[in-house]
């Protein structure tokens, strides 16, 4: 267990962990961050929970996080439901083991994110005062959604100002981050110096990278007919995860890292797992290997 202050997992929706969970357990992934997307819906989370349990009972693995990734700001449509179920997983994450719940801020759609602050102020507010008092942290996944700073859904929480912005209106130690390289490194931004700056204020780990081809970007720019940078899983792309496991035990970090697959443009469809398994081994490597203990003198 002392090799395992961080654990290397995975993300699988919550709708078909009790499915999924038995057929990839067995692979060696050390934690499980359950997803669900816009509403929990009609789950039963008691129940969940309860299997979830049952199938992890004589494995060395964890849920790590519950996530529910919608626009609970502005509760439009398909997001009707999302902060009932933001409010639904901080209340059931004890029973699942887990002490984060995950997802997007959500944003004032097609306006600037600092017209955004004081709804999520009022919003998160709330939910982080209800998430203190049943031992649960929020953590605010880095992805744009396709946002910029002027407009865009979803989420706010994709650039290291609208960070400070959050943190100031919302100055709760059980806030934080869902942090990835990834998602900074398609605007361009450089992970590394970030995660040192941010480390104190992640609270779980995506495992997922991105590359990108500079060379189209030194010669067609970022606004042009061809893609200058993709999704990849952790193995197959730029960044060095042995420094970034680095950064965070230098910053005390303990939690997990879990791959997010499913967007990796080589390693998909019927090489999905080939690729996640390459990138839980390549993590464990990163992060040491296998534990040795010290001789006694």
């Amino acid at each position: 267990m002392i090799n395992k202050d961080i654990r290397i997992g995975t993300l699988v929706g919550g709708s078909t962990a009790v499915k999924v969970l038995p057929q990839i357990v067995t692979h060696g992934f050390e934690s499980f961050g359950l997803t669900f997307w816009q509403t929990t819906g009609t789950t039963d989370l008691v129940e969940l929970a309860k299997q979830v349990r049952e199938i992890l009972a004589e494995q060395d693995a964890v849920i790590s996080t519950l996530g529910i990734f919608g626009n609970p700001l502005t509760g439009a449509g398909d997001n009707a439901d999302t902060l009932a179920s933001w409010e639904r997983l901080i209340d059931h994450a004890h029973l699942f083991g887990a002490d984060i719940v995950s997802g997007f801020t959500g944003r004032i759609t097609d306006k600037p994110i600092d017209e955004s602050i004081p709804k999520f102020k009022h919003v998160f507010g709330e939910l982080s005062k209800r998430a203190a008092d049943k031992g649960v942290r929020i953590a605010f996944e880095n992805c744009d959604m396709g946002g910029t700073w002027v407009n865009g859904d979803w989420n706010i929480a994709h650039n290291p100002t609208a960070w400070e912005m959050m943190f100031n209106a919302v100055p709760m130690d059980n806030i934080g981050l869902q942090w990835e390289p990834c998602h900074q490194m398609v605007s361009l931004i450089d992970p590394i110096p970030q995660l040192r700056k941010w480390v104190d204020k992640i609270f779980n780990v995506h495992g997922k990278d991105a590359t990108i081809a500079w060379d189209i970007v030194k010669e067609y720019g970022i606004h042009g007919k061809k893609p200058f940078v993709w999704h990849r899983t952790p193995g197959f792309g730029d960044s060095n995860w042995s420094d970034i496991i680095t950064i965070l035990r230098q910053g005390g970090y303990k939690g997990s890292i879990d791959i997010e697959g499913w967007h990796d443009p080589v390693y998909r469809d019927e090489l999905e797992m080939t690729g996640q398994v390459h990138g839980l081994h390549y993590l464990k490597r990163c992060r040491g290997g296998n534990y040795v203990p010290n001789p006694v003198e």
